[in-house]
């Protein structure tokens, strides 16, 4: 715990797998990849980004965060650009995912959107955000808003992705970290360990669930699959 001074750990409750689901326990810990959408060398969505890291892993989950920096714009380059190739395979390692973006011009950044249009919706029969946990936070220079956080909230619907109830909004957040580039005891930080604690629970609720969850009917017709027990029924009438 000593990694996380403005923690109070006798508040803090990891999410068991056993007290979701009785008797189940997880076969790994839940695998959560995190992104930040600024490249500026002391970046505030980068710092959000790494504290709410550390508490992920405190609570039990196994991060990976992605450097945008060396990221080719959308279309500017072919798909097995290695930086592509990466943020994919992440993507697909992931079962949750943290998006944090500063607010810029009352909307997320284009560091923050070009990561998102560079993961498609589907890779072949693979769907590398499909049925993933997601949850989103921004930083602003100023005072609060929730605009950022609403066009994450947004793009996560689009990429068909389960975006917890939860979320956390950043103000002056030059003022919420310190000179070692830790965030500070705070309301803000509070509800950073919340929106952590939320995710790994609904990773939890949802693994090994998000194919039966996001089976829809449309593309079971389209590909001509049908219900296997209504295939069943259909043969025991004929």
């Amino acid at each position: 715990m000593t990694d996380l001074p403005a923690l109070q750990p006798q508040f803090l409750r990891q999410p068991a797998p056993g007290s979701l689901e009785p008797g189940e326990r997880a076969a790994h810990p839940p695998r959560i990849l995190l992104l930040y959408g600024s490249l500026r060398e002391r970046s505030f969505s980068r710092l959000l980004t790494e504290e709410a890291a550390r508490i992920l892993r405190e609570l039990g989950a196994e991060t990976r965060i992605f450097d945008p920096r060396d990221l080719p714009l959308p279309d500017s380059a072919s798909a097995d650009h290695p930086k592509v190739q990466e943020l994919r395979e992440l993507s697909l390692w992931s079962e949750g995912q943290v998006w944090c973006s500063p607010e810029r011009h009352g909307a997320i950044t284009g560091v923050m959107k070009s990561q998102i249009d560079w993961i498609p919706l589907e890779i072949g029969s693979v769907r590398p955000t499909q049925g993933r946990t997601l949850a989103v936070m921004q930083v602003s220079g100023g005072s609060q808003s929730f605009n950022a956080v609403n066009t994450l909230r947004l793009l996560g619907r689009w990429m068909r992705m389960i975006t917890i109830p939860n979320q956390s909004s950043v103000a002056m957040a030059w003022k919420e970290f310190g000179e070692d580039d830790r965030m500070k005891p705070s309301a803000y930080y509070d509800r950073v360990v919340d929106v952590m604690e939320e995710l790994v629970k609904f990773t939890l609720l949802t693994r090994d669930r998000a194919d039966y969850l996001v089976d829809r009917y449309s593309e079971r017709k389209a590909q001509g699959r049908a219900n296997p027990m209504e295939a069943l029924r259909a043969n025991a009438v004929s």
